[in-house]
């Protein structure tokens, strides 16, 4: 078993330790290669993950890197982009924390796609009432996970995701029970980004639980970016 002192720090803007409830805890991202659609999520993580991982450890997974193990894309090719989703676009915020959004054109369209027309305009005009209120976030808690997740569709640090969007993720409780099923990893499955995020899915033998995973992964320790640190590994700092 490696130490998580071997663990280069990739993401240096956000700490290491940290302190939640009395207790301090350690979060490692840990670097990987360019995770491509069909790979197998349980050889990454024994490939990656295992030679640190001890018990007691929970492991954070990337919501996209399931998507794409389990090949939940949609293909840029397939869509047909509507004047509704054009003209939504142009008004989508560019700077709502949480990476590139529906003011790209084809997240738009598979916004409506996912939602209905009636749902997305109502969440368009009240993200942009609450643009002058100052809120932000405001479309997404409308339109809901499902969009909130969506990613893909662009190439400004990783050319091969710019032919397809990475939806949600399916059945995310199972997918995190079959890793730990297949590799004795505790983990959690998460889409957590500079806005803030959510945790999905808790493997059941996990020894940390989700309120206490999502303070430990609030401010995004992974980055989000060009880091490529799709698994943060957590663990507890004993006196």
């Amino acid at each position: 078993m490696r130490s998580i002192d071997e663990i280069s720090q990739t993401n240096p803007e956000k700490p290491l330790l940290l302190e939640v409830d009395g207790k301090e805890y350690y979060r490692c991202p840990i670097h990987t290669h360019l995770i491509q659609v069909g790979e197998n999520l349980s050889d990454l993580m024994r490939q990656y993950v295992q030679p640190y991982f001890q018990e007691g450890d929970v492991v954070y997974i990337s919501e996209k890197i399931v998507s794409l193990c389990q090949r939940d894309i949609i293909p840029k090719d397939s869509l047909k982009i509507s004047r509704m989703a054009k003209f939504l676009a142009r008004f989508a915020s560019t700077n709502d924390g949480a990476g590139i959004g529906v003011h790209n054109v084809y997240k738009m369209q598979v916004a409506i796609m996912l939602c209905g027309k009636p749902k997305i305009l109502y969440a368009a005009l009240a993200a942009g009432l609450g643009r002058l209120q100052g809120k932000r976030g405001v479309f997404y808690e409308i339109a809901g996970p499902e969009v909130a997740g969506l990613d893909g569709f662009y190439s400004t640090y990783f050319g091969d995701y710019k032919n397809f969007g990475i939806l949600s993720p399916k059945e995310p409780d199972k997918a995190a029970a079959k890793v730990e099923q297949e590799t004795g990893i505790h983990c959690c499955i998460a889409d957590i980004n500079d806005f803030g995020g959510n945790v999905l899915a808790v493997s059941p033998q996990a020894p940390m639980d989700k309120p206490l995973l999502q303070k430990l992964l609030k401010d995004n320790p992974a980055g989000n970016g060009k880091e490529m640190t799709p698994f943060v590994l957590m663990r507890e700092k004993k006196a």
